[in-house]
């Protein structure tokens, strides 16, 4: 069965990045937007990146347009917006679908990993993955970021 680390995507900057390079890392994937009122939640997720990085954690970033038009920018200004508002550092790629015949194929891999496998309701969808990049639970956009890191630390003492 495919693991996360077998798909590939283009960078916020646009080159093109294996996902393998994450192995032996706990994950977690997140379709972002900026003009969401879930957006603060990017302030959280840079703080799990912080918290969990020395420890083989990475937060990935996947902007997304399509729930109501809140990510309209370009890839620069994505960036541009997530460094000045949120200080973010996490690795934050191309913007993409995660819904229908055009969502990339990683999060298409995603949803049909989880029990539900359902489409993605809106913003702020979080999917974390063990370090073998097998997914292993889902988030709704509601969670907050901090109310995972026990199952992120729970990940790393694996």
């Amino acid at each position: 069965m495919a693991t996360v680390h077998d798909f590939s995507a283009r960078t916020i900057d646009g080159k093109e990045s294996a996902l393998s390079a994450y192995s032996g890392k706990a994950l977690l994937v997140v379709n972002t937007a900026s003009e969401c009122g879930l957006t603060p939640q990017y302030a959280g997720l840079e703080q799990l990146h912080e918290r969990y990085t020395a420890k083989g954690f990475a937060v990935l970033g996947f902007p997304c347009n399509q729930f109501g038009a809140q990510e309209p920018g370009s890839e620069k200004e994505i960036a541009q917006f997530c460094t000045r508002n949120f200080g973010v550092t996490f690795p934050l790629f191309a913007k993409i679908d995660v819904n229908g015949d055009a969502a990339h194929p990683l999060f298409k891999h995603l949803k049909a990993a989880t029990a539900d496998n359902e489409p993605i309701k809106w913003n702020f969808a979080k999917f974390l993955v063990d370090q073998d990049g097998k997914v292993v639970k889902r988030y709704a956009p509601t969670v907050e970021p901090a109310s995972i890191a026990p199952d992120i630390e729970a990940l790393l003492r694996r």
